[in-house]
């Protein structure tokens, strides 16, 4: 029997989720069709060409509405009331203990009604979820319903943040296999699931395509920017980035730093550049496309991602797949990529060690910053084409043959389908 796959995200297609878009069109391309799911839009954010196709192809859990909701929780509290009665349990155990509450948490297993017949009309016979939590919280409360099996890939650092409260340790219990995104995630994983289990963990990185890896090698000219990519948020670090550029200006030392997202911390953001006098020598983009991001690294001497919090970013592979050294922390899995030979680690936090890292890129010479951008190409190449990682990640989903049940569906698909309109009109 084949596979007939799924994959539900939160938000999707979304700005900072290109990974994700990668990965379903590389498996597409390796043979595996894959529909696509999600549980809210964020339409309005979308800049490029290939997020507005992929929005196309994607239902929206929460288009349903109010009464798409409940209808769809009648129709599966009538027709399976065993597995309502099962699916509503496990709703009602892991709401107590979370810290969104129950209330959501019944939300949640309407979403999973929903879902459920729209799965089964389809006839998935398994769904990859990405990201831990509400969303697998979805499928894991399918799975009860009686929907297909699931799998999920945990990126961090929020899973890790709050284990018990997002249920993670069910989730893995219940899951076909689950999904990291580095060593350390894989270790993290590891400390909440019983040893016996550790088997269906498995190791799969996010990457790029040939719009990163084939590109003509760029040389570096003798700039002073630096970029910087991704939301702007207290966990990406952004605010010490700005006061190490306050530092280095007060050295004389010239820096242009591009600030490549968008997010609630802009507003902070932009009163710390004019407090600081940096406006000259600052700027915020705002979202931007695949090409614009490309652009602006490849304009760049090197990136800097100051982060506090991560998994592992996408961002730093793009740079060193585009022959640009990076500067970032020692935190998660990004030291299994960035090492000295293709850029600097710096202590989360620590403002002196940052300007240092800064300073030293400003003044290394570009032949030596040259070599250590081809160092990362080579180490991308081999460790996040998103070409040989989908591969892994095909087979661990062609193993999962199991089908749905074979009871009549409790939601037929076209009852709660909601059309899908044009980016233009979606809210």
């Amino acid at each position: 029997m084949t596979s007939k796959v799924a994959y539900l995200v939160n938000q999707y297609p979304k700005v900072s989720h290109s990974f994700i878009r990668r990965e379903i069109l590389a498996l597409e391309a390796a043979g595996m069709p894959i529909l696509r799911f999600s549980i809210r839009s964020v339409a309005r954010e979308l800049v490029d060409e290939a997020d507005q196709r992929e929005l196309k192809q994607t239902r929206f859990i929460l288009q349903v509405g109010i009464l798409g909701l409940l209808t769809g929780l009648l129709w599966v509290a009538l027709s399976r009331p065993l597995a309502f009665a099962s699916g509503l349990r496990l709703a009602l155990r892991v709401g107590l203990r979370s810290e969104q509450g129950l209330l959501l948490h019944l939300a949640y297993l309407a979403e999973a009604c929903v879902l459920l017949g729209w799965l089964r009309a389809a006839e998935v016979t398994h769904l990859h979820v990405h990201f831990g939590t509400n969303s697998t919280t979805v499928a894991m409360l399918c799975q009860a319903l009686g929907g297909p099996a699931y799998s999920f890939t945990v990126h961090g650092p929020e899973e890790f943040d709050k284990v018990r409260a997002i249920a993670l340790p069910e989730k893995i219990e219940r899951a076909a296999f689950v999904v990291a995104i580095s060593s350390f995630g894989k270790s993290q994983l590891y400390r909440w699931c019983r040893p016996e289990q550790w088997s269906k963990i498995h190791e799969v990185h996010c990457g790029v395509d040939n719009q990163f890896l084939e590109l003509p090698e760029t040389a570096i000219s003798e700039t002073s920017q630096i970029v910087c990519v991704g939301r702007l948020c207290e966990d990406k670090g952004q605010i010490l980035l700005v006061h190490a550029a306050k530092q280095l200006a007060t050295e004389g030392i010239p820096l242009r730093l591009v600030l490549v997202g968008d997010g609630d911390l802009r507003p902070e953001l932009e009163r710390l550049i004019v407090q600081f006098n940096l406006s000259s020598q600052i700027t915020i983009t705002g979202w931007a496309s695949n090409l614009e991001v490309q652009r602006q690294i490849l304009a760049s001497r090197v990136l800097v991602l100051p982060s506090f919090a991560e998994g592992l970013p996408v961002v730093i592979m793009e740079a060193l797949a585009l022959g640009r050294p990076v500067i970032s922390t020692y935190v998660a899995g990004i030291p299994e990529l960035v090492t000295p030979e293709c850029g600097w680690l710096v202590p989360p936090g620590s403002i002196t060690a940052l300007v240092d890292a800064l300073r030293t890129a400003l003044q290394t010479p570009v032949a030596q910053l040259e070599q250590m951008g081809r160092v990362g190409q080579t180490r991308v190449r081999q460790q996040h084409n998103i070409a040989i990682e989908s591969k892994k990640l095909a087979a661990l989903l062609s193993q999962c043959h199991v089908p749905v049940a074979t009871q009549p569906s409790p939601v037929r698909g076209d009852d709660l389908r909601p059309e899908l309109p044009s980016p233009q009109r979606l809210p």
